[in-house]
């Protein structure tokens, strides 16, 4: 990772840890760190900056970091939303995302779930906490069909757990902290946000920006499964695109599954990238749509 630097062949983001680094001020080692290769870096009680790092946090949600914590807190993401986070903008995307909501006039004060004990949510808690000290990227190649994932550590200068003598491998770490289940729920997300900040840096293909309503559309699908649930059975979407009836139901009952429609479906309205089928007499109208407006015969 010592040359970082985009290039017209190379689309790349970091999107681990998801916080602001301005905001922070970590300091990134640029190191690249596979599953197997081990770093030193313990967290617990007796460390001297115990629960600092959970006071004017800058943390943005992740999809799956919205459903764990709507389940475990008995709450539906609408009202979750309302009482838990803020909206924002990441810059690097130029996309709306969730941030969880510090207590504070300035929003500098404790996470909402920090209690004297420690964090009340531990055990559902964000993925930027789980993490920690951790970084992610994602590269790949134009051309490639496979991305290159890898890791680097985040250093941030309040944080003592750098000292600790504790090593461990990059999986061995991983593990510990639950990030492989968060990681699958989130992979169509980082996708999107990945080939955004890509675009922003290099330029779309058809050098048009993303529009307000897929915005907000990308916003509803990644904060609210309520939401793009009903949008997906109350409105023309089946009649659209080409779902079997077996994963329909499936739809209805998973979050998880309606979660993987919604990215893919978002990376055939943003990027026209083939992940859903029109059906095929909605395809030959636009086509004939199409050829008319061109004058096409």
């Amino acid at each position: 990772m010592a040359d970082n630097k985009l290039d017209p062949e190379t689309e790349v983001e970091i999107i681990g840890s998801m916080t602001d680094p301005a905001a922070a001020g970590p300091v990134v080692q640029p190191v690249r760190l596979g599953r197997d290769d081990t770093f030193c870096f313990s967290c617990h009680k007796d460390v001297p900056c115990w629960n600092e790092c959970c006071h004017g946090a800058d943390i943005t949600l992740t999809p799956a970091d919205i459903l764990m914590l709507c389940r475990n807190l008995d709450m539906r993401p609408a009202e979750f939303l309302a009482e838990y986070t803020v909206p924002a903008i990441w810059d690097k995307a130029d996309l709306p995302v969730a941030k969880l909501k510090m207590q504070g006039a300035d929003g500098k004060g404790a996470c909402h779930f920090m209690t004297d004990a420690g964090c009340s949510v531990y055990a559902f808690r964000p993925a930027t906490c789980r993490y920690y000290p951790l970084g992610f990227a994602s590269v790949k190649m134009k051309g490639a069909e496979e991305k290159d994932d890898f890791h680097f550590l985040v250093k941030e200068a309040h944080c003592k757990g750098h000292g600790e003598t504790k090593t461990q491998t990059v999986g061995e770490y991983r593990a510990e902290q639950g990030i492989d289940a968060y990681d699958e729920v989130n992979r169509g997300w980082m996708d999107i946000m990945m080939k955004m900040a890509s675009w922003q840096t290099l330029g779309g293909p058809w050098g048009e920006q993303i529009t307000q309503a897929k915005k907000r559309m990308f916003f509803m699908v990644y904060t609210d499964v309520d939401a793009f649930r009903r949008f997906v059975f109350e409105t023309r979407f089946l009649d659209t695109y080409e779902i079997e009836p077996e994963a329909q139901d499936l739809l209805r009952e998973s979050d998880e599954a309606l979660l993987a429609l919604g990215f893919d479906w978002l990376k055939n309205v943003f990027f026209n990238e083939p992940t859903v089928s029109m059906k095929e007499n909605v395809l030959q109208g636009a086509i004939a749509k199409a050829r008319e407006e061109m004058g096409a015969s």
